[in-house]
């Protein structure tokens, strides 16, 4: 089934001759379970459409979607690659008919619709950005879908703006971290909710410029002191269930909590007159079923706005931890036993970059 898959996506321009192979490793979910259905199996290099560009992967990041599309409970948009991996970074190794922003050889990272744990993945050319300068393809691996996410939830909806306290759970993980480096770098003031010393000073390291301890530490009461009782102006919240109404305690008056990911709970009791009597708002998000046109907008917003501070040689970089592309599982229950920083799967090609 995902070879025929594979095989329908294949329909688009030929590839430049003696270039690049007809068959790569990727790594498919052979049944909804744990990280052991994650295989390891030859398919078709996919062939890009008129519209996007074919990238020979270094390295490819791992991300909570990927966990539940591995369980089952999240499954691919219509037309979608049936393989997991949303985030990837390395070289274009082919160009569609239609574009004219890359070439072949351009170091590349990029928002894919699905298929990034391969060899090769075809991706919309709207979705793709340059690596910044200084950066090792790995490590912009770790960057597309959690700064994909937050810059489309907290810049672009929620108008995070200098100066604003910004309350950021789980502030070590993927989303968390990007929304501390994304935070500091337009000037606001993000306060990292983190679960141990060590994480706390990475926190630090990524801008943020205070942390609280969730197992030590009432977040409500030590963000409303952080503050001066002020609460928080944006909450970056990747968990759900009974912190809801912990949120809307900590929030500002005017407030925005971004609701991006339900780790502990897709159900809470909500307080809606405190919501009301604070002019909250609550929004949701979820990238991977956004249109094209609203990934290639998000991707233009953070070429324009963000890449330029990338450029600095002292911008923090995501802590990684790197996997062989055959050690998917293994990358998998490292995730889900612990989300501190960002786990990359290396191709064999990328072990050499």
């Amino acid at each position: 089934m995902i070879c025929a898959l594979l095989q329908n996506k294949a329909q688009g321009n030929t590839l430049p001759p003696m270039t690049n192979p007809a068959h790569m490793q990727a790594v498919s979910i052979s049944a909804p379970g744990g990280p052991d259905v994650l295989q390891l199996i030859s398919v078709p290099v996919p062939r890009p459409a008129d519209d996007e560009v074919l990238i020979r992967v270094a390295a490819a990041g791992l991300n909570g979607p990927d966990l539940a599309q591995r369980r089952g409970v999240y499954d691919p948009p219509p037309g979608a690659s049936p393989l997991p991996g949303l985030e990837v970074a390395g070289e274009i190794a082919a160009v569609g008919a239609g574009v004219r922003d890359f070439r072949p050889g351009d170091r590349v990272m990029a928002l894919t619709n699905g298929g990034g744990y391969a060899e090769y993945v075809a991706v919309p050319s709207g979705q793709v950005l340059r690596v910044p300068e200084g950066w090792s393809l790995a490590e912009a691996a770790a960057l597309p879908e959690t700064w994909f996410t937050v810059t489309q939830t907290l810049v672009m909806r929620a108008g995070v703006l200098p100066g604003m306290d910004i309350l950021v759970h789980g502030g070590t993980g993927g989303i968390g971290g990007a929304a501390i480096s994304i935070s500091a770098t337009l000037g606001a003031k993000p306060i990292a909710i983190v679960s141990s010393p060590e994480k706390a000073d990475y926190a630090r390291a990524l801008g943020a410029v205070a942390t609280i301890d969730r197992r030590r530490e009432d977040f409500v009461e030590r963000t409303l002191a952080l503050t001066n009782g002020k609460g928080a102006d944006r909450i970056v919240d990747i968990l759900g269930g009974e912190s809801a109404a912990k949120n809307v305690q900590a929030s500002a008056r005017g407030g925005h909590i971004l609701q991006v990911s339900t780790l502990t709970g897709g159900t809470a009791p909500f307080p809606l007159r405190d919501m009301m009597a604070k002019d909250l708002t609550l929004s949701g998000s979820t990238l991977r079923p956004q249109t094209s046109r609203t990934k290639a907008a998000i991707a233009e917003h953070i070429r324009i706005h963000l890449l330029p501070h990338l450029q600095r040689a002292d911008f923090p970089r995501p802590h990684l931890r790197s996997f062989a592309l055959s050690q998917a599982a293994e990358a998998h229950r490292m995730l889900e036993a612990d989300s501190f920083g960002k786990i990359v799967l290396l191709t064999d090609w990328g072990k050499e970059r």
